[in-house]
C-alpha cells in the first residue's frame, strides 16, 4: 500500500459524507412533497440544483481521494471553481434584490471553505515544489 497522507484521507471521508448528505437534503428539497419544499423557504433554484448535483461530484472526489487517484485532484479543483462561480452568481442574485435564505449564504460559504481546504491539501507539497499527481507521490 502506498504511503498515505492522513490529512487527505480524513478530508476525503469528510467530503464523501458531506456529498451524501448534500444529495439527500437536496433531493428532499427538490423532489420531496409540499412540506419538504415549504421547509426550504426562499431557496434560490439554481443554487439548490447546483448543490444537489455537486453532491454527486463530492462523493466521486472523496472516493477518488481515498483511492489516491490523479483525477480526484482535478475534480476537487473543478468543484472549488464551480462553487466560487455559483457563489458569485448567488451574490449577484442577492444584490439585485432576489429572495434568499440566510442559511444559503452560510452553506455556500461553508462549501467554498471546505473545498478550498481540500484543494489546498491535495496540491501542496511540504517543500513548496510543483505538485505531483496524488497517485505518484511517494
Amino acid at each position: 500500500m502506498q504511503n498515505r497522507r492522513w490529512d487527505i484521507l480524513i478530508a476525503a471521508v469528510v467530503v464523501t459524507l458531506f456529498g451524501l448528505l448534500t444529495v439527500l437534503s437536496g433531493g428532499r428539497a427538490l423532489f420531496g412533497g409540499l412540506e419538504a419544499r415549504a421547509a426550504v423557504g426562499d431557496a434560490v433554484p439554481f443554487v439548490l440544483w447546483f448543490n444537489f448535483l455537486a453532491g454527486f461530484a463530492y462523493v466521486a472526489a472523496g472516493i477518488g481521494l481515498i483511492l489516491q487517484t490523479n483525477w480526484a485532484t482535478k475534480l476537487s479543483i473543478a468543484i472549488l471553481v464551480a462553487t466560487v462561480l455559483v457563489m458569485i452568481a448567488f451574490g449577484v442574485h442577492v444584490l439585485l434584490g432576489g429572495a434568499y435564505e440566510m442559511r444559503t449564504v452560510w452553506a455556500m460559504s461553508l462549501r467554498t471553505v471546505v473545498w478550498g481546504v481540500v484543494v489546498g491539501l491535495v496540491i501542496r507539497n511540504p517543500d513548496g515544489s510543483t505538485p505531483e499527481p496524488l497517485d505518484e507521490r511517494p
